[in-house]
């Protein structure tokens, strides 16, 4: 598996969240709505996820194993801090 494109949507507002990211998946899935996060212990990433009826939060997509999701937090966070210092970077 190969992350093929990344796109950072920083967010100014106050809070916690610092961007939204897209990420494609060998050039033929996209993965949309991925947080960005500053935690007490530093920078994470939030998968996709939806309010159920109990009102729970459930990811809609998330790696199975832990190589997978290290992959994807490390290629976002990479890109997320490129992003700060080049604007127009997406």
């Amino acid at each position: 598996m190969q992350i093929t494109d990344v796109r950072v949507r920083k967010i100014t507002k106050e809070g916690k969240m610092r961007a939204i990211v897209s990420i494609t998946i060998d050039n033929v899935f996209v993965v949309h709505d991925i947080k960005v996060i500053e935690g007490e212990k530093g920078m994470f990433i939030a998968m996709p996820s939806k309010q159920s009826a109990d009102g729970e939060y459930r990811d809609i997509a998330h790696p199975i194993n832990s190589e997978t999701r290290d992959l994807i937090q490390q290629t976002i966070l990479e890109s997320y801090e490129k992003a700060l210092f080049m604007p127009d970077y997406t």
